[in-house]
């Protein structure tokens, strides 16, 4: 006997349904293990069977982990690194995409093509020499290696808002135009509020991406008060794992996931909208 149309549908849904959920536990899984562990004592970490929810959870490592190393500091260091390079990049970034699919100069193609072909270059290809030149200009051991270079915004974000720009009818653009409005206004009032949803999507991603960053930081930090976030965790992890204290480790570990989940959680209505509008418009 043949299923109708809705059967079919429903159990479509269902097995769709099963293989997310199942996808979701292994995601989910890894961080609900770092924070029961975070609350655990040293032998519950071992403990078999696996003990997710203890009997008595122990708060003080998140008090202890703000005497076990530089945290604040790295704390501190990552926000500033992270936010002024993501506001600066973000609107220089927004400025070149919209320069790119909207305005007309020689050469924009070429410019834009070289650009694409440097995404193409692994970092570590470029290591060296930026070690180098940055070393010459005495920024080693400085936050300025990894803050400068990103306020002149990011390839990705420059590429993926340019494809969402082209999308935009250029009749609007030279409506304003004919209004007498300004390159630059036509950038803040016109377009900037019509791309929101995909600055909100790339600005998350990118933040992640320099609050996670690990090898930048520990190629240009040396001094204890310099280092990020990411710097110090690791040395909490090279420190006392040799203790087996994975309680201090995982406090640490959540500590430094909360900001990235801050800003998801902020940002969350524009990423669905950036997501649901392109795939409307694909």
């Amino acid at each position: 006997m043949n299923m109708s149309h809705s059967t079919r549908i429903k159990l479509t849904n269902t097995i769709i349904f099963i293989i997310l959920a199942i996808g979701a536990v292994f995601m989910i899984a890894p961080l609900l293990w770092m924070l029961s562990t975070s609350i655990k004592q040293k032998l519950d970490v071992f403990a078999l069977p696996p003990v997710w929810i203890p009997s008595n959870p122990q708060w003080s490592k998140y008090l202890e982990i703000w005497e076990a190393g530089p945290l604040l500091s790295g704390i501190q260091n990552s926000v500033i690194i992270a936010v002024s390079v993501t506001v600066v990049g973000t609107f220089t970034s927004s400025l070149a995409a919209f320069s790119f699919a909207k305005l007309r100069f020689p050469g924009k193609n070429q410019i834009f093509l070289m650009l694409l072909s440097a995404m193409m270059i692994p970092y570590p290809a470029v290591m060296i020499p930026q070690f180098m030149m940055f070393s010459k200009m005495g920024w080693i051991d400085t936050l300025l290696p990894l803050i400068v270079p990103g306020l002149f915004g990011n390839i990705i974000m420059i590429f993926f808002l340019r494809q969402y720009l082209i999308s935009i009818p250029n009749e609007v653009i030279e409506a304003a135009k004919i209004d007498g409005s300004s390159y630059f206004r036509l950038f803040s009032v016109i377009t900037f509020p019509l791309i929101k949803p995909a600055v909100a999507a790339q600005l998350i991603l990118w933040f992640m991406g320099i609050w996670n960053d690990y090898l930048a930081p520990i190629i240009y930090l040396n001094s204890p008060e310099k280092m990020t976030l990411q710097l110090v965790i690791a040395n909490f992890n090279a420190t006392y794992a040799i203790q087996t204290d994975y309680p201090l480790i995982m406090a640490a570990s959540v500590i430094a996931l909360l900001p990235v989940l801050i800003i998801f959680l902020v940002f969350q209505k524009q990423i669905i909208e950036s997501v649901a509008i392109s795939g409307v418009k694909g």
